[in-house]
């Protein structure tokens, strides 16, 4: 199912988009128990869409494709290389990424994120992350790349307003593949975070393309990894990663990050004050 976010005549609401076009409106977060679907509709067309979960943290992988790492000239990580992106920078979907006087070289990374349903604290390598999930979602690691490069850590290249957009959807895939087209030929119902094409692009020209089936690090090791270190709540990202392709942005592009059975993001671009 596909969950979302929305905000109309100033009261926020939950909901499941449908085939159809329309919204079954939750009664309730649906990160919250008791919650459930009912037969109230709203057409989708319309909805003020907010991001489709309230993360307390937002954790960033770095260099999980091997192919992004060599881009950028460094290494493959040995282990999962980490990083926070704050609360503040949430951004809705078709809201405006604001560059920042202080960067002269912002740049897209269109990632697959991971929507944490329930607390994880010292889940371990090879276990099963599924009953640790609610669902997955569009996400675009924005980044400063000469602060990246200057600073050494990543704090203020990842941190700016506005440099994490992420939605519309979250996907459960507690219905399988949702389709309209088919599932991609490596995608499995026990890993549906696996094999999944991702794409980015700016102004309809295709920059970045690849596949979560390339990831250096499984999600596994990446749920085990973050939390021996924090412990993660409902609502939280996991960022897991870009593909090759990252390129600069400017003001007036528009950017569209794409995932096969999850759906498109798709955010402006504008000058910042």
């Amino acid at each position: 199912m596909k969950w979302l976010r929305f905000c109309q005549s100033g009261e926020v609401g939950w909901g499941v988009a449908q085939p159809d076009g329309v919204v079954k409106i939750c009664s309730g977060s649906p990160f919250e128990a008791g919650h459930h679907v009912t037969a109230e509709r709203l057409p989708l067309e319309g909805l003020d869409l907010l991001p489709p979960s309230k993360p307390g943290k937002i954790v960033g992988v770095g260099r999980n494709y091997a192919e992004h790492a060599k881009e950028l000239g460094n290494p493959p990580p040995q282990e999962p290389l980490l990083f926070l992106k704050p609360p503040s920078a949430v951004l809705a979907p078709l809201g405006a990424i604001q560059l920042p006087p202080l960067s002269q070289q912002v740049e897209h990374e269109g990632e697959l994120a991971a929507v944490i349903g329930r607390r994880c604290r010292g889940f371990r390598a090879g276990e099963d992350p599924r009953p640790y999930l609610f669902g997955f979602t569009c996400l675009n690691d924005v980044t400063a790349r000469d602060l990246q490069r200057s600073d050494g850590q990543w704090t203020r290249a990842k941190g700016f307003d506005t440099f994490c957009p992420f939605g519309p959807y979250i996907e459960d895939f507690s219905r399988g593949w949702p389709g309209p087209e088919p599932a991609p030929p490596e995608w499995d119902a026990a890993r549906p975070w696996h094999g999944l094409r991702l794409e980015t692009r700016v102004n309809d020209q295709l920059r970045q393309q690849g596949n979560t089936a390339d990831w250096l690090f499984p999600l596994d090791r990446l749920l085990a990894a973050i939390s021996a270190v924090m412990t993660l709540e409902p609502g939280d990202l996991i960022a897991t990663g870009t593909p090759a392709g990252v390129g600069k942005l400017a003001a007036g592009d528009r950017v569209t990050v794409t995932i096969a059975g999850i759906g498109q993001l798709e955010n402006r671009v504008e000058a910042g004050h």
